[in-house]
C-alpha cells in the first residue's frame, strides 16, 4: 500500500500512525497538495490528502474511511476500534471531537495564511476560535483521570486521533489554544509523542 500525503497533516498523521500500530506495511509518499499539486493529480485527481492506494490499485481517500478499510485488514488482536457497544461509542465520540478540532484549526490556518488581510472576517475567526475551545474542552473532560489509555493497555484509534490533534494544534495556533489550561491532554499527548509509531512519523 501507498500512503500519499504530509505529515503535517492531522489526517495523513492519523492514517500513518495507525498503519503502523495494526503492522500493515506501507510506503509514505510525502506529497504536499499545494507545492506538488500535478504530480498528486496524477495518482488522484482530486488531490486530497491523505490519498491511500491499495495492493490492487484502488485509490482511497478520506482519513475516517481510509481507517475503516484498515480495520478489515489488520489483525484481530492489531485492531483499535473496541468491539463492546458502549466502548465504541465512548471511542467514537472522542473521535469525532478531535476531528472537529483539527478541521476548526485548519479553518483558522486557512483564513489567516491564504487569504488577504482585507478581506479577512473577524466575526467568523471568533466563532471558529469558539468552536474550537468547545472541542477541546470536551476533550479534555474525555480524557480526565485516564493515567494510560482511554480504553485500555494499548492506544486505540480515539487516543491516537486525538494525541494527533493536539499535536497539530499547538503546532500551528499554540497562541490560541493554551497547553496549561488541557492539562490531561498534554499529559496525553506527552505518552503518546514518546511511542515509536509516533517518533518515527513525526509531523516536523
Amino acid at each position: 500500500m501507498r500512503l500519499i500525503g504530509m505529515l503535517d497533516s492531522p489526517y495523513v498523521r492519523r492514517v500513518a500512525i495507525s498503519l503502523k500500530v495494526m503492522a500493515l506495511p506501507f510506503e509514505h509518499q510525502s506529497l504536499s497538495v499545494f507545492r506538488d499539486f500535478d504530480a498528486f493529480a496524477k495518482i488522484n485527481p482530486i488531490v486530497k490528502a491523505p490519498t491511500l492506494v491499495t495492493d490492487d490499485g484502488s485509490v482511497l481517500l478520506d482519513s475516517t474511511l481510509i481507517l475503516e478499510y484498515l480495520e478489515r485488514l489488520a489483525a484481530p488482536e492489531r485492531r483499535l476500534t473496541p468491539l463492546d457497544l458502549a466502548d465504541h461509542i465512548r471511542s467514537q465520540r472522542a473521535i469525532g471531537l478531535a476531528l472537529a478540532a483539527c478541521e476548526k484549526t485548519v479553518q483558522i490556518v486557512y483564513e489567516f495564511n491564504l487569504r488577504p488581510v482585507e478581506k479577512q472576517h473577524q466575526a467568523w475567526v471568533d466563532r471558529v476560535k469558539g468552536q474550537l475551545s468547545a472541542a477541546y474542552d470536551l476533550l479534555e473532560a474525555e480524557f480526565t483521570d485516564v493515567e494510560s489509555w482511554r480504553l485500555g493497555s494499548r492506544p486505540l484509534q480515539a487516543d491516537i486521533t486525538t494525541a494527533v490533534a493536539w499535536r497539530f494544534t499547538q503546532d500551528a495556533l499554540p497562541q490560541f489554544i493554551s497547553a496549561t489550561s488541557y492539562p490531561a491532554l498534554s499529559a496525553l499527548s506527552q505518552r503518546a509523542e514518546a511511542l515509536p509509531e509516533f517518533i518515527a512519523l513525526s509531523p516536523d
